[in-house]
């Protein structure tokens, strides 16, 4: 038996090589597609901390980062990074655990009350991304007797959280108010009707038209989920976000966001809302339940992210010049910036290998940029996402503009 057992053993060993070579060739074809269309991401390695200055391995020089998250500047704020430190060597390396078993120290429950009391809502809750809380709040919430209405370009972790969920699906047209109301008319028939929105839209930097949002959700009796991202810690008079920018947070249901952008930028997100439902998620959320806890350092750093943001607005208000800054001078030298009033300024090229070779031509002078391109963003709609930070100053903002017009003039993009 065991001679026939060893003979069938070359066999078995071919069949496996076999497999896996029909996957090589697969995956090799994939990937010589991505290749081929020109939207290769590279990854290149920064050797310094995040901020508006960073060192970037093969350059000698000093950089200007233009497309960080870094909204406030706080990533490598020396308060903040003091009170990763000092949660690091009180709270250790991390938990070892998820909340419900031996995860929870004291500090996470005091964020938690900060994120809450920072947005005036009830509750919140902690997760260890906000993919992971917009993965684990609709399918926690929602069932087959309840309908969502999300708008299609909704970032892709909202997207992929609605997937898991029984609810009745409904998607409306970019900020189209006319298709969200007769989407609105069409679910009258459902128990809960939740409209999901991106507050700030990240790819475009385009914001929610939440006042309007809030008038049909009222009107039809349905409930608002926003997604903020790109806006908490800087929108807004208090930078509370879009929903205080446009004086609807008292009508707003749901808040997801990050502690990963403008609140240290190091990584977490958080749901904020009514406590019931805060409550619901810690019993019922798979991402909270299955996850192990978000390290102390991070929630030491985020949680002196939000008293600076707290004690002072003063950061969050440094915003706007800067911004307007970068968008008047870049629209003056020919280029098209997407969205309104947003530190996410999208310089629209259309053609992704034209967007990669510009990024490419602005590293050499200098400017850390990236070209964005399909899957990213939708075929045609390339474009260099440029970052504005608090932390830039007007003479960063000014070198970077130079630089675009330069290679734009290289590359035929404007006169």
């Amino acid at each position: 038996m065991w001679l026939y057992k060893l003979a069938k053993c070359p066999l078995k060993i071919g069949r496996a090589q076999s497999s896996l070579a029909q996957l090589r060739g697969i995956l090799e074809g994939e990937l010589e597609t991505i290749r081929g269309a020109g939207t290769w991401k590279s990854e290149r390695i920064i050797t310094s901390k995040q901020g508006p200055h960073i060192q970037v391995e093969g350059k000698n020089t000093g950089i200007l980062n233009f497309c960080a998250n870094n909204y406030l500047g706080l990533s490598s704020h020396p308060e903040v990074i003091r009170a990763g430190h000092e949660a690091l060597e009180q709270y250790g390396a991390g938990l070892s655990s998820v909340r419900f078993i031996c995860g929870t120290q004291n500090i996470h429950k005091t964020l938690e009350k900060k994120i809450a009391q920072f947005h005036q809502r009830e509750d919140a809750i902690l997760y260890i991304s906000c993919f992971d809380a917009n993965a684990g709040i609709f399918e926690a919430l929602l069932t087959p007797e309840d309908a969502v209405l999300s708008d299609e370009l909704n970032h892709a972790s909202i997207i992929d959280g609605i997937r898991l969920c029984k609810a009745n699906k409904y998607r409306y047209k970019h900020m189209d108010l006319e298709d969200l109301e007769a989407k609105l008319k069409e679910t009258q028939k459902h128990r809960l009707r939740l409209i999901a929105t991106d507050g700030v839209f990240s790819m475009d930097g385009d914001i929610a038209q939440l006042r309007e949002i809030c008038n049909l959700a009222k009107q039809y009796n349905a409930l608002v989920f926003i997604d903020e991202c790109h806006a908490t810690g800087f929108m807004g008079p208090n930078g509370r976000g879009t929903d205080e920018l446009l004086g609807v947070m008292d009508q707003v249901t749901i808040v997801n966001s990050t502690l990963g952008k403008a609140l240290g930028g190091a990584a977490g997100g958080y749901t904020t809302g009514p406590k019931p439902l805060i409550d619901l998620l810690r019993q019922r959320s798979r991402p909270y339940l299955f996850s192990n806890t978000l390290p102390p350092a991070v929630v030491g750093s985020a949680s002196k992210a939000l008293d600076l943001l707290m004690n002072s607005n003063e950061i969050a208000q440094s915003m706007s010049a800067k911004t307007a800054r970068f968008r008047t001078k870049m629209t003056a030298a020919g280029f098209t910036i997407s969205g309104k009033d947003h530190p996410i300024c999208p310089v629209m090229l259309g053609d992704a290998r034209l967007a990669s070779a510009m990024a490419d031509d602005m590293l050499e002078r200098g400017i850390y940029v990236i070209g964005f391109s399909f899957p990213v963003v939708p075929k045609g709609k390339a474009r260099i996402r440029v970052q504005i930070s608090a932390a830039h100053s007007d003479k960063d903002i000014d070198t970077c503009v130079q630089a675009f017009t330069e290679v734009g003039q290289k590359h035929g993009v404007i006169p």
